[in-house]
Parts: C-alpha cells; structure tokens; sequence
C-alpha cells in the first residue's frame, strides 16, 4: 500500500481513534497521530517505526505486528487481549510533532487525565520525554515511573519509538516497555530477540 505525498497531506488535521478493549491494563500514550498512521486507521503504522518490535522485543505480544496497511482482526484482538490500549496526548494529525503548539500539548494532557479516569487503566506509559515535560509542566522530568499518578493509574514515560528518537534502539525501547508491563500486570511472553 502506498500513498502520493498529496494523499498523505489530506489526512492532516484529521483523527484517529483510540485503541481500547474492555480491560485496558496498559495504555500506552503517543504524542499525535501522523499522516500515514491516519491514513491506515492504525496506530504507529508508519513503516520503520520501532513501536510493535519493541512490543515484541518486551514479550508484550508474541508476534511481529505490521500495521502499515491497518489492522488486522486478528492483530486487534491480540492487542485487546493483552490489556494493551493506544491513544495520543493530541487528537489533530501532523507530518511531524513538533508541528504541534505547547497549548496543544497542554490541552491534550488535561483531556488524557480524563480519559484516563474513564478507561480505568492499572499503568500508562507515555511515549516520549520532550511531550510529556511539555504537557505536564514537568521540565525536569526523566524517563521511567513517575512520582505523581495520572487519572488514578501508575505513570511511566518511556521513549518515543520514532525512528527520530535516534538514541533508542529496538532493545533499549523494548526494556522500557516490558517495565511498564510488569508494573501494570501485564504477563510478559519469552522475547523474540
């Protein structure tokens, strides 16, 4: 599947919608939706992004998820039955997050609070140390649990799995999400490597 940059372009702006099941143990938190991720109606879909092998990496799924077309039922039923959820701080689709403004940002994180308290996770693990100092007003924060809770779940921030984010890899952005797994009683799967 591919997309002209002029039919990747008509899909800024647009939304995406959340990934939830009925028991959400472990949402995790992107910055925003991207042009191609919205085009496919998939979260992190955008080929390269580290995102699902990491997920592998950690034991969290226990196969390789290739979202670049959409989901497959199957691959959205695994998700669901893992506990794991997907959302973003900021609902509008950009090219590129930093095409977002600090209000954006701001306003995403109190809707995420209530979104939180909705969805009643144990862990929410936001993906990215920039978005979230930005969001929470915490510009001295670090990657790992958070002292303060967000919605009444346990917060971690891990890294953004963006192949932007040039100082993770695969491993090091698996073993931050096998982490937060454990903390939200995910049962982790031998890892695939």
């Amino acid at each position: 599947m591919g997309f002209t940059r002029e039919e990747l372009d008509a899909f800024r702006g647009g939304t995406l919608p959340d990934l939830l099941g009925p028991d959400v143990r472990l949402l995790f938190v992107g910055i925003n939706p991207g042009l191609w991720t919205t085009a496919v109606q998939a979260h992190f879909a955008r080929r390269g992004n580290r995102f699902y092998p990491a997920l592998l990496r950690a034991g969290i799924v226990d196969r390789l998820i290739d979202a670049s077309a959409g989901y497959t039922p199957g691959d959205l039923a695994h998700l669901r039955a893992r506990g794991i959820g997907i959302t973003n701080i900021a609902a509008r689709t950009t090219a590129r997050a930093d095409e977002l403004s600090t209000e954006e940002l701001i306003a995403g994180g109190r809707s995420l609070a209530e979104r939180v308290r909705q969805i009643g996770p144990n862990v929410v693990a936001i993906l990215g140390i920039t978005a979230y100092r930005t969001a929470f007003a915490r510009p001295r924060a670090v990657t790992g649990p958070q002292e303060e809770d967000l919605g009444g779940a346990r917060l971690w921030v891990v890294p953004n799995p963006s192949g932007l984010n040039a100082h993770s890899t695969v491993a090091s952005l698996g073993d931050a999400y096998r982490e937060a797994a454990l903390a939200a009683g995910i049962e982790i799967h031998e890892a695939a490597g």
